[in-house]
């Protein structure tokens, strides 16, 4: 199956060189491209591709509310963030919004194509300098992860850390269901359930259902 691509950069530029790179490929295909956070919106509710590709400095507003809207209403929709910021506040604000994937500009647009693949088959692309960055966050600060800024989204504080779907996507995991047994009983596709379960493993900040079930559980966040 070929992925819909949508590519959301104000760039010209990068932009065109990235869905280049997309149509190069046998398996994704660009399905579109914009340059701001409105257009971003219309082609995100109208075309529903299996990817967003998106910059975070838009002319028109922040490409962290395109990650909500995805996650809200298109939660099959894999999010790869691509962008000059690689401070903590942006990525962390990212992820927490719905982002699975973070790259930083200077990646080559070929490499972008790979990690879209790692993005798609249940991966979490981070470009090294972050990944190491949130490393060294998560060892200084081992009770949890805040922002270096006042105003940004919390992780880990509370009950709020889950979205109620989420809840009962791991309620029925905790049960014993399967992926693909969970998805029917929430009217969901297995890949949404994955998306959810990617979701409650970065806000958990674990790697395994074993491991988020005891979180959850040591947290209160379930009750069984």
């Amino acid at each position: 199956m070929t992925l819909r691509i949508l590519v959301v950069d104000d760039d010209p530029s990068l932009r065109q060189g990235f869905i280049d790179a997309v149509d190069s490929t046998r398996d994704m295909s660009a399905v579109g491209g914009a340059a701001t956070l409105a257009e971003g919106l219309h082609l995100l509710r109208t075309l529903r591709p299996d990817v967003l590709l998106v910059d975070l400095g838009l002319p028109d507003g922040n490409g962290i509310e395109l990650i909500k809207f995805a996650a809200r209403h298109h939660p099959d929709c894999d999010v790869m963030v691509i962008s000059v910021f690689g401070d903590e506040y942006h990525v962390l604000a990212s992820l927490v919004a719905g982002a699975t994937g973070y790259l930083l500009k200077d990646a080559r647009a070929s490499e972008i194509v790979e990690q879209v693949r790692v993005l798609r088959s249940g991966g979490s692309p981070i470009s090294a300098v972050i990944a190491r960055q949130l490393l060294l966050r998560f060892v200084a600060t081992a009770g949890g992860v805040a922002p270096a800024n006042p105003d940004g989204p919390e992780l880990l504080n509370g009950e709020s850390s889950l979205s109620p779907r989420e809840r009962e996507v791991l309620l029925l995991c905790a049960k014993g269901y399967s992926y693909e047994e969970v998805g029917p009983m929430l009217g969901i596709s297995r890949h949404t359930v994955t998306t959810f379960v990617k979701r409650i493993y970065r806000k958990l900040q674990v790697h395994s259902k074993t491991e988020a079930l005891y979180e959850a559980r040591l947290r209160r966040l379930i009750d069984e």
